[in-house]
C-alpha cells in the first residue's frame, strides 16, 4: 500500500493541538508539504519547528470566528506560494450542554466556524485541485453526524449540517479526481474530551477518574483513542491509494457508534 505523499501540499486546520496536530505530523512524515492553520502565532511555531525537516513546512495564522478573513490569507498564500492538494478541515468543538437551553449566538457561532469556514476553505483549495486533477478534502467531525451525543446539543446540530455539506460537495467534484470524506471520532486523548470528562463529573457529582472509567467503558475496546490513531485514518483518505473512497462518514470511535 502506498501512502506516499511526496511532492503534495497539505492544509491543515486547527493543527497546534489534539487531532490536527497528529494529523500534520502524520501527513509531515509520509512527505506532504504542511500548512498549518490556527490563531495562536507563537503555539504554529512550535509545532512547525516539530515537524519533520525534509518538508517545505509553513504556517498562516487566522481565527475561524471571520471566515472572509480567512479565505483572503489562504488565497494569499496560494497565489504567493503554491496551491493545496489535501484540505483538512478542523476546528474546535461548541461547548457542551442541552439544546433547549441553548442561546441563538452559540448555533451562529458554531455554524460560521464549522461550516462557513469549511465552505471558503474549500472555494479557496478546490480551484487547484481541478487543475491537477488531484484532491482530498478530508472533515474531522464527530461520531454525533451518526447518533447525537447526549449534551451536545449544538454540536449535533451543526456537526449534521457540516455532514450533508460534505456529502453534497463530494457529488459535485468527485469527476475531477477529488474525494470529499468525513472522518469522525470517538473518545479521544484531547483537551476537548478532558473538558467534557470535567463537565459530566460535575453534573453527576462524580470523581474526574470515576467518570474517565465510565465513558471508557462506553466503548467496546474499553480505552481513549491517541490522535495518532485518527490522523493515521486521515492520512490514508489523503493518499492516491484511497481514490475511490468518496462521500463517506468514517467512525474512528472504537466501536462505539451503534449505528452501521
Amino acid at each position: 500500500m502506498n501512502l506516499n505523499l511526496n511532492n503534495k501540499n497539505a492544509l491543515v486546520c486547527g493543527s497546534t493541538q489534539g487531532i490536527g496536530k497528529a494529523t500534520a505530523m502524520a501527513l509531515a512524515t509520509q512527505g506532504a508539504n504542511v500548512t498549518l492553520v490556527a490563531r495562536n502565532r507563537e503555539k504554529l511555531k512550535t509545532v512547525l519547528a516539530e515537524l519533520p525537516q525534509q518538508g517545505n513546512h509553513s504556517y498562516i495564522v487566522a481565527d475561524f470566528s471571520n471566515p472572509r478573513d480567512l479565505q483572503e490569507k489562504v488565497i494569499k498564500f496560494i497565489e504567493k506560494n503554491h496551491g493545496f492538494h489535501i484540505l483538512v478541515n478542523n476546528t474546535g468543538g461548541p461547548r457542551s450542554g442541552a439544546i433547549l437551553t441553548a442561546a441563538l449566538e452559540e448555533f451562529v457561532n458554531a455554524f460560521t466556524q464549522h461550516l462557513k469556514c469549511n465552505h471558503v476553505l474549500a472555494q479557496a483549495t478546490i480551484p487547484f485541485m481541478k487543475e491537477v486533477g488531484f484532491g482530498r478534502i478530508i472533515n474531522i467531525i464527530s461520531t454525533s453526524v451518526k447518533e447525537p451525543i447526549p449534551g451536545l446539543g449544538v454540536s449535533n446540530t451543526i456537526r449534521g449540517a457540516v455532514g450533508n455539506w460534505s456529502k453534497t460537495l463530494a457529488s459535485e467534484v468527485a469527476a475531477f479526481g477529488i474525494t470529499v470524506n468525513n472522518v469522525l471520532p470517538g473518545f479521544t486523548e484531547t483537551e476537548r474530551l478532558n473538558d467534557i470528562i470535567k463537565i459530566k463529573a460535575a453534573q453527576e457529582e462524580r470523581s474526574i477518574e470515576e467518570m474517565t472509567e465510565i465513558m471508557k467503558n462506553y466503548t467496546p475496546a474499553k480505552r481513549f483513542a491517541k490522535p495518532e490513531e485518527t490522523a493515521n485514518v486521515i492520512t490514508f483518505l489523503a493518499s492516491e491509494t484511497a481514490g475511490y473512497v468518496n462521500g463517506i462518514n468514517l467512525p474512528v470511535d472504537g466501536g462505539r457508534t451503534k449505528s452501521l
